[in-house]
């Protein structure tokens, strides 16, 4: 009788367990060989979070963990709360959850990294659909940026999912005695040090963790469900969406075919991040000083340099979030990276010349080894907004989609057979920006349109294109209130980048 009730209580507690989200016992065996696959490419140690979900949706509170939550590291160097945020709407216009989605998820560094902040997460449905989805990542943020915008959305339908951390670590709080120190604005005593801009931790990583988290996903797959993926797809935002555009470029072998939403542009021929943020950075506060005057030359020179107009509502100024939030730490954060011999705040944010450091320092060969050529080798949608005053569609969307028609002409692919080359839309959405949640946060900004629903819309038909042979929707802009149409209104560029 007494083995019998322990008995009773030990399934008892079990049961309570899987319910609950935790580590079962039948959990604990799947992570266990899992982890034991995956032993020469993910680190099991104080920092690996393995588990048998009960949904892997948000929903479960344990989906994503809190931030600061990693042993031994800084304050702001782990955020995955804040990393789900940044790209994503505020509520009700996240991705709708429906149902809930059991299974297995680790978290994990992986181990072919000198630095020791590669990281990777994976997130294996019981209901599998046989495919894969791997994420980037945006800016300098976590494995679990993507989780409301596209895990959400993915592991609904089946899919596995990969996502990484590009191979670092966000930043942490220093002084401007930091040789490396960013301050968060032109008028912050806020300084940070962003990982990224260590030594052991270049920009070239990015492409490098997005290809081993690619791998490493797949034999995730094969140990779990016993065989690869039949499909695997890239996303990503922002500097994810640039590790989507690298990624079918060097290693479309791996992928089926992507969907960058934002990325960024970078090629050693202006225009580029380095060339675009100064200017708005310089002209900024005359354009304030004038009352945010559009007709003012502040305003003028910004626009002329590639930017959309200003929304100004009730007195706040759209590119005053933008010149409060991104472009000067932006700025500092790529130029200590790539042209480290440029004194930032002595010589100047504002006032540095991309063209003119090609000639005094190693810029150019530093951007060079990062750029996006447009030379893919699987389909790819890119999704940009109209208003984006961080990465301006002029200078990104528009830029890479040059670079993909000059990549895949004739002149570049002699003999080729042009109706095997891979697809390329680029699809615009009027109205929209960079940050979702400009649209609805404090001081808000209602004429700006979400991004969201087009880019999961984009990997939807990406997958019937591969998989059923179907002809992509062609280039467009999606105007205000509108989808991606077969037969648009409008094709090719908004001609408006702005409308009421």
């Amino acid at each position: 009788m007494r083995k019998l009730f322990r008995a009773h209580w030990i399934l008892v507690f079990a049961l309570g367990a899987l319910l609950a989200g935790g580590a079962s016992a039948s959990g604990a065996t799947r992570c266990d060989r899992l982890l034991a696959r995956l032993a020469d490419q993910v680190v099991n140690g104080p920092d690996t979070t393995c588990f048998e979900s009960s949904d892997l949706t948000t929903t479960n509170a344990a989906t994503t963990p809190a931030n600061n939550s990693l042993p031994g590291l800084p304050p702001f160097a782990f955020t995955p709360q804040t990393d789900r945020d940044v790209i994503s709407p505020s509520p009700p216009n996240r991705t709708p959850i429906t149902k809930a989605v059991p299974g297995v998820q680790l978290d994990a560094r992986i181990a072919d990294d000198p630095a020791g902040e590669a990281r990777i997460l994976i997130r294996l449905p019981n209901d599998w659909n046989g495919k894969l989805v791997v994420a980037g990542a945006s800016g300098t943020r976590s494995e679990f940026n993507g989780d409301f915008a596209w895990s959400d959305f993915v592991v609904q339908k089946g899919y596995a999912y990969v996502s990484q951390n590009k191979g670092i670590y966000n930043l942490f709080l220093t002084t401007s005695a930091d040789p490396l120190g960013c301050r968060l604005n032109p008028s912050s005593t806020v300084f940070v040090h962003f990982y990224a801009n260590d030594p052991a931790t270049p920009f070239t990583r990015w492409t490098d963790f997005m290809i081993e988290a690619t791998r490493i996903g797949a034999d995730a797959l094969k140990a779990h469900y016993n065989h690869a993926p039949r499909r695997t797809y890239a996303v990503g935002t922002s500097n994810g969406g640039y590790q989507v555009r690298r990624a079918l470029e060097t290693s479309p072998e791996l992928f089926d075919g992507g969907v960058d939403w934002e990325g960024t542009f970078v090629d050693p021929v202006a225009p580029n991040i380095l060339s675009g943020l100064p200017p708005a950075i310089l002209n900024f506060p005359d354009y304030a000083a004038s009352d945010f005057t559009p007709g003012s030359t502040a305003a003028e020179n910004i626009v002329e340099t590639g930017y959309p107009p200003d929304l100004v509502v009730s007195e706040n100024s759209l590119w005053g979030r933008y010149s409060g939030q991104f472009w000067e730490v932006t700025l500092c954060q790529w130029q200590k990276r790539l042209d480290p011999t440029y004194d930032t705040y002595t010589s100047g944010t504002g006032i540095y010349s991309y063209v003119a450091r090609l000639s005094a320092s190693n810029v150019g060969a530093n951007v060079a080894a990062i750029a996006t050529t447009g030379d893919i080798g699987k389909p790819l949608i890119t999704v940009a907004g109209t208003m984006d005053a961080l990465l301006p569609i002029n200078l990104h969307a528009r830029a890479y989609a040059r670079a993909v028609a000059a990549a895949l002409s004739g002149q570049d692919h002699p003999g080729d057979d042009k109706h095997q080359r891979p697809q390329y839309r680029l699809y615009e959405v009027q109205n929209g920006n960079h940050i979702e949640t400009y649209k609805d946060t404090p001081p808000a900004f209602p004429q700006l349109e979400l991004i969201q629903q087009h880019a999961q819309r984009a990997l939807d038909l990406l997958a019937v294109q591969v998989e059923q042979g179907a002809e992509l929707p062609p280039d467009q802009c999606i105007p205000r209130g509108g989808s991606i149409a077969g037969a648009p209104a409008q094709p090719g560029h908004c001609t408006n980048l702005l409308v009421p």
